[in-house]
């Protein structure tokens, strides 16, 4: 059952904005990190668009006007009256001048479920934003794709490592890096991947912005980010 309207229930979430990182548990502020953050990564949404007629605030978020969870066309729950376009490679907020700065309006962006390493009983949900994901290393120093493909290189499942996300500080927007720190002992990674099939998991990683079922979630797998593996059968 899909209801139509943005969900009530939010999920465990954590933003970047102000360049630090404010966790929520349910909606209520829990707690803010400075600097970097060390975390697992249980699942992921595939890359998407999300258009925001105002602009977007990501100490508090809230639905986008128009979003695309294939990048293609508007996903099937956006409000039909709020649909910028049929396809995305014709929409004007496509184009690039229409958003600040001489960008598009419309930015790729990619959801994670992730568990924190000295909280691993709690899934929360982060969004990626475009300058976070693209472009080679430097010096370094990874986006999202960027460090999927290390760890591809290195035939190492992002669920079985710990990760930390850490902010550029020679830029004023946000914008996240990417190094793995550690294995995880057996321990750690049992309950990694517990929480890997969990439904908290599946619905932080899904790019969609009304609520779901249990019943609706379960029956949609969530297609793997290039470079991340996860080890499918061992739940």
């Amino acid at each position: 059952m899909i209801h139509a309207a943005v969900a009530e229930h939010k999920p465990n979430q954590i933003t970047i904005g102000g360049r630090r990182f404010s966790k929520s548990v349910g909606g209520d502020p829990v707690g803010v990190v400075d600097g970097s953050l060390n975390m697992v990564i249980v699942n992921a949404a595939k890359l998407a668009r999300t258009y925001y007629k105002d602009m977007y605030d990501s100490e508090n978020p809230s639905a986008p006007t128009c979003w695309s969870s294939d990048t293609q066309k508007p996903s099937p729950d956006v409000p039909l009256e709020q649909k910028q376009a049929a396809r995305c490679m014709d929409c004007v907020q496509n184009i690039r001048g229409s958003g600040e700065g001489g960008g598009r309006a419309c930015r790729f962006s990619q959801r994670l479920a992730i568990i924190l390493e000295e909280q691993m009983d709690t899934v929360y949900q982060i969004r990626i934003p475009a300058t976070s994901i693209f472009g080679r290393p430097e010096n370094g120093n990874m986006g999202v794709q960027a460090y999927a493909k290390y760890l591809q290189k290195h035939k190492t499942p992002s669920i079985a490592v710990v990760t930390q996300m850490y902010f550029d500080n020679s830029v004023d927007m946000p914008k996240l890096f990417f190094k793995a720190v550690r294995a995880l002992d057996e321990q750690e990674l049992e309950v990694a991947l517990k929480q890997k099939s969990s439904l908290a998991a599946s619905t932080a990683a899904l790019q969609t912005m009304v609520t779901q079922d249990k019943t609706t979630v379960d029956k949609s797998p969530f297609a793997e980010v290039d470079g991340f593996e996860y080890n499918k059968g061992e739940d």
